[in-house]
């Protein structure tokens, strides 16, 4: 049977617009023992039917089959066969690998065999074949230098690979020794060695068969080297990730601050206002030293005589009208506080008559305490009038003006005015209490029933001459003028003489003269039971206590 040569199929060209791929002409790379080898050799005279192979002495302990693969592998060492070289390892540099001298071991590389078996391995006793390690070939694409490179390498070196960097060393460096694992610690029956006179057999085939090998026992975990540094988890950091901290919780807020920030602003507001009073003080107290204010002072002390037919005293109506309005406004300032801040209702409530007005349990207390508010003030107002007890709390004179400048300016330098409230308010108190009484009082009474649900919501032309948002403008500010009148006016109330103060206002007790019931304590201890009256009412306000009276008026939904 004859085998004929054939060209080598040529593909795309390596390099845009060059020519095809391989040359024409270009010898094939292949292996010796191929179908080129064979043609050669059918070709010449002296050839003989069956194919030639190179003679390969057997190695001793192999059998003829391995001896006859590594044949077949070798080829013939006589004929030089030329690598193919391939693209440039880098951008303009020349094909890889280099022009090289033809080499049975050049043959050996590019055709991605093994190469002969080192000579000291004839001497050799090779294990058993069920014990044997298969001999690891070196890859098909690596370059010759490589494995020339492995071949002369001694024995127990790696072998050198292509280099870590352009230009550089192949990889690993000269001398570098793999590490072998550490053997387990396992106890396998060893089989004893063939003597090195021993005929090899024929055949696999022929071979005996290869007793089972025993089930593998428990491997022992090798102790770890002490020389050793423990394993340490790299950090972030160091790996190219950036450490952030946990981010803290949020502090708890009081409204727009923190309780820090609150803590803060009492003590800087408290000093700047400490400061400031200081200063006042001091100025006023200067202002007052000159002549001109020392004139003002005798032609002005603070208060002016009141009508002929004036009444003296307090009667008990006043005292008791006095109690119920202290009530009802700590109260109603409590709920409108918590109506601003209430967003979702703990229940609501609906009027019997029309099932469409409904509110919320908060709101409506805050509207019947108001109902209440209005009623014990329009009983005062008429009772003011009908006993001429107007006559205090109204200016009837334009003296009240210079006389209230003049009692402002004894309260601030400290020096306060000689007083007897039993039968007359200096200017200052008559002007408060004109304004709370007959002009603050309305204003809250008139922006609360226009936000209130008994406003006629159909009245287009009550809507737009008093509009809704108007209401909500002047209703908050009012409140706030109750709080400042309630917290100053206690001040002074306790400050300029408690006792005697006290017995007015609670005890309807008093005297013309200022220093009479100096020590008697009747209008304090009424006073006391006033205050726990108005805590315990401010206590009970709970839609669990407010409910069974809602439910007298309307029903009472909780959500």
């Amino acid at each position: 049977m004859a085998t004929y040569a054939r060209s080598v199929r040529r593909g795309l060209p390596r390099v845009s617009g060059g020519d095809p791929w391989p040359p024409a002409g270009d010898p094939v790379a292949h292996a010796p023992g191929t179908q080129d080898v064979a043609a050669e050799v059918m070709s010449r005279p002296d050839a003989s039917p069956e194919p030639v192979a190179p003679a390969v002495e057997p190695v001793p302990g192999t059998t003829d089959a391995a001896s006859a693969d590594v044949s077949r592998q070798v080829g013939s060492p006589e004929r030089p066969t030329r690598i193919r070289r391939g693209l440039p390892r880098e951008a303009g540099g020349d094909p890889w690998p280099p022009v090289t001298d033809a080499a049975p071991t050049a043959a050996s590389a590019a055709a991605g065999v093994v190469p002969a078996i080192a000579p000291d391995a004839a001497s050799a006793v090779p294990a058993p074949l069920e014990t044997a390690e298969p001999a690891t070939s070196p890859e098909p694409h690596a370059p010759a230098e490589a494995l020339a490179s492995s071949e002369s390498a001694p024995a127990g070196s790696m072998r050198r690979g292509l280099p870590r960097a352009a230009g550089g060393d192949p990889w690993p460096p000269a001398g570098t020794a793999p590490v072998r694992p550490a053997e387990p610690t396992t106890h396998t029956a060893e089989a004893p060695p063939a003597p090195a006179s021993a005929p090899a057999p024929a055949s696999p085939a022929e071979a005996p068969p290869a007793p089972a090998s025993p089930a593998p026992a428990a491997v022992t975990p090798a102790t770890p080297d002490a020389s050793r540094p423990p394993l340490a988890e790299r950090p972030l950091a160091r790996a190219g990730v950036a450490r952030r901290p946990a981010p803290r919780p949020e502090p708890a807020r009081i409204g727009p601050f923190t309780k820090a920030q609150w803590a803060g602003v009492v003590v800087l507001g408290g000093g700047a206002i400490l400061y400031a009073a200081a200063m006042a003080v001091l100025a006023v107290r200067w202002i007052l030293s000159l002549e001109p204010l020392q004139d003002f002072l005798a032609t002005y002390p603070g208060e002016y005589h009141l009508p002929e037919g004036a009444p003296v005293g307090f009667p008990a109506w006043l005292n008791w009208s006095h109690f119920l309005n202290a009530f009802f406004m700590v109260l109603i300032i409590r709920t409108g506080l918590q109506v601003r801040s209430e967003k979702r209702p703990a229940a609501m409530w609906i009027s019997k008559k029309d099932r469409k007005r409904r509110m919320s349990l908060t709101l409506w207390l805050h509207q019947a305490l108001d109902i209440l508010w209005l009623a014990n003030g329009l009983i005062f107002v008429v009772l003011l009038f009908a006993t001429g007890q107007w006559m205090r709390v109204i200016p009837t004179s334009w003296e009240v003006f210079p006389n209230a400048l003049s009692a402002a300016l004894q309260y601030v330098s400290l020096d306060w005015p000689t007083e007897n409230g039993w039968v007359n308010y200096n200017a200052l108190q008559q002007l408060a209490y004109f304004t709370t009484i007959f002009i603050a009082a309305p204003v809250a009474a008139l922006t609360g029933y226009r936000m209130s649900a008994m406003w006629p919501k159909q009245a287009a032309t009550l809507n737009r001459v008093y509009p809704v948002e108007w209401a909500r403008k002047l209703h908050f500010p009012t409140m706030l003028y109750f709080v400042g009148f309630i917290a100053v006016h206690v001040l002074l109330v306790l400050s300029t003489g408690a006792l005697r103060n006290l017995n007015h206002m609670y005890a309807a007790q008093g005297s013309t003269d200022p220093e009479a019931y100096a020590d008697n304590w009747t209008g304090f201890w009424l006073f006391a039971l006033s205050i726990a009256v108005i805590v315990a009412a401010y206590v009970a306000m709970r839609p669990l206590v407010v409910a069974p009276v809602a439910r007298l008026f309307g029903e009472v939904k909780s959500r």
